[in-house]
């Protein structure tokens, strides 16, 4: 997925989240009360400075909370130098300041644990549970643990990030492969191209099994199984009620996903014909326009309906006619917010950002929205090209960092979302009103809003992108969990990987893969040591969010038409619950805007009600499904 959220001291992407993390938080840190206790190993003995009272807690959360504040405006800056800025330099200081912020967390992690039989206050009890729940990487206390995890995080991350393969006689980027499969319908390409970018992977395999291992380390020290544990541990629930929960909600979209992977299947066969693309079992990953078969958006013009397929319009082509560049593309989704009554970006967001590729030197492309100091320094660093994906993620990004603004009067350990899913939902849900075609008229970019005949074409898009990437959403982490509990070896991960891509997605490589072949570490997330679950969740709260904003706003249209641009009763209500944070359990904020406590994917039902039904209707006589 394109989007990914860097944050207060910006070490999401390498795995080494501060406890201010908006995209690394733990849903509800109240939680910890309700899962099993920490192991013998990760009991503690108060300090002289820090006794074993209501009072010492406090005084020892207060601590904490200056030091880490303290230590995450140096790490975000260094962070934010070599994601902008790669070098040997840039990377040797984020992997020192890595370390040393890995270690205070081991630290006051372990210190915590010191009052968990002590009577508190519930503020208090919840940033105690955050600082247990709040590494992402934990390294043991062993001298030198910290160190060497930090180096092979960085290791990973810039790996990814300076990663080239030859197509065609030249070295490409992921930018350019990015491009390229997206454009191309000759299997042959595409399947070289799938296959090169995977070519720059497997010389992380090594790295990434000895980083399982430190973390897993660390893990059991703070009282968990292992690391994935940990990262199910933080969602109000018990870890493995938190996995059946998700399961529960993927069960409830997963009959639209296979309507739609039929259909896209059928159409992919009548291109290609059998030998490409049988019309029965699994789709081959590369022909889905995709460098990861993640949305598959760009591949409309293969699957459009054979009578009434264009939407009236294309988005790239109005902002190319109107002479969009990418800093008006960022105003115009400044103006989205705004709209909505909150405050226009500070001066600085507009004068340190990156919003397009530097020349001369290498950086981090992946989209992504900062907080550095905790304040008002907030910023976006993309490779903004002009085209609808780059719009649509530019209003997501934005999210994140309004989000972000609205919670900074919070205390430290509460500056970030109400879970993690939160933090990407906020962005996505915007997108949603942003990528209407009512939205378009009302700032100019169409001329007028097309009549019904055109919600199947423009649902069919949105679902090629939202529906398609839900089973994605969910297997990321599937792998990595086993990954961490061991169930899933090292010279098992690549297998493991492709039987998830095959259960979940329906999907299989071009071609076999060699037996060197590392695919997971040709995603983002995977070297970035992001969390991904959070994607999965915010594909099923943004749809609530949209329902119920467009409630708030009186619309009686179908979702799919509904706008919420310019509505500042919305916007009040929606900047209410990001002020938020994460002081209160994720319920009460989704309860605050939503008026609904749980997660629930009916909203996504309602969205594409009539995308689905013209989906029966179009797969009927199909055997649809597949054989994992």
């Amino acid at each position: 997925m394109k989007r990914q959220l860097m944050t207060a001291a910006a070490v999401c992407a390498l795995g080494l989240g501060l406890a201010a993390c908006a995209g690394m938080g733990m849903a509800n840190a109240n939680a910890a009360s309700t899962t099993s206790g920490p192991t013998p190993a990760a009991q503690a003995t108060a300090s002289p400075e820090f006794p074993a009272t209501a009072e010492g807690a406090a005084a020892f959360v207060a601590s904490a909370e200056e030091r880490l504040a303290a230590l995450s405006e140096e790490a975000a800056r260094i962070q934010w130098t070599r994601a902008t800025n790669i070098t040997f330099d840039t990377m040797w200081l984020e992997s020192k300041i890595n370390a040393e912020y890995t270690e205070l967390q081991v630290e006051l992690a372990n210190k915590a644990a010191a009052f968990n039989d002590v009577q508190v206050a519930e503020d208090v009890r919840r940033k105690l549970n955050l600082l247990r729940l709040g590494i992402v990487l934990p390294a043991p206390n062993r001298p030198g643990a910290a160190t060497e995890l930090a180096e092979i995080t960085t290791r990973l991350d810039s790996t990814y990030a300076t990663g080239k393969f030859e197509y065609k006689g030249e070295q490409i980027t992921l930018d350019e492969a990015n491009i390229l499969i997206a454009e191309s319908r000759d299997p042959a390409e595409t399947k070289a191209l799938y296959e090169g970018w995977r070519t720059v992977a497997p010389q992380m395999a090594p790295d990434y099994a000895r980083m399982v291992e430190i973390a897993n380390e660390g893990a059991r020290e703070l009282g968990f199984a292992d690391t994935g544990a940990m990262w199910r541990a933080g969602y109000d629930m018990d870890p493995d009620a938190f996995a059946a929960e998700t399961d529960r909600l993927w069960e409830q979209v997963k009959p639209f996903y296979e309507n739609l992977h039929c259909y896209v299947r059928g159409q992919l066969n009548a291109k290609y014909g059998d030998a490409v693309q049988p019309d029965e079992g699994p789709i081959r990953a590369d022909l889905l326009g995709n460098m990861w078969s993640q949305q598959w958006g760009n591949i409309y013009d293969v699957v459009a309906p054979a009578a009434g397929g264009e939407s009236g319009y294309d988005l790239t082509e109005l902002l190319r006619r109107q002479n969009y560049d990418a800093q008006r593309m960022v105003r115009t989704g400044e103006g989205f917010y705004t709209s909505m009554g909150l405050a226009p970006l500070p001066e600085t967001f507009w004068e340190r950002s990156m919003i397009t590729r530097p020349e001369g030197r290498e950086v981090v492309c992946h989209a992504s929205a900062w907080d550095l100091d905790n304040e008002d320094d907030i910023r976006i660093k993309m490779c903004t090209q002009v085209n609808a994906d780059d719009f649509y993620t530019v209003h997501h990004e934005l999210g994140h960092n309004y989000y972000q603004r609205a919670y900074k009067d919070q205390p430290f350990l509460f500056k970030n979302g109400a879970n993690d899913g939160f933090h990407e939902a906020v962005g996505d849900f915007v997108g949603l009103s942003a990528t209407t075609p009512t939205y378009l008229n009302q700032i100019g970019l169409l001329d007028a809003v097309p009549g019904e005949e055109q919600d199947i074409p423009f649902l069919l898009k949105m679902a090629l992108d939202k529906i398609a990437f839900l089973p994605f959403g969910l297997m990321v982490d599937r792998w990595r969990w086993d990954v961490f509990s061991g169930e899933t070896t090292p010279a098992e991960y690549n297998d493991a990987w492709t039987a998830n891509m095959l259960k979940y997605q329906g999907l299989t490589p071009p071609g076999p893969r060699p037996e060197n072949a590392f695919d997971p570490g040709a995603k983002y997330h995977i070297p970035g040591n992001t969390p991904y679950t959070r994607y999965f969740l915010a594909h099923i709260y943004q749809f609530q969010f949209h329902r119920a904003a467009c409630q708030q706003a009186g619309w009686t249209g179908p979702l799919h038409r509904c706008s919420i641009y310019g509505n500042e009763e919305v916007g009040r209500r929606f900047n209410a619950m990001m002020e938020m944070g994460q002081s209160r359990p994720w319920p009460e904020a989704m309860q605050a805007f939503t008026g609904e406590r749980g997660n629930d994917a009916s909203a996504v039902a309602e969205y594409f009600a009539p995308l689905n039904l013209w989906l029966t209707e179009q797969n009927r006589g199909k055997d649809c499904g597949w054989t994992a």
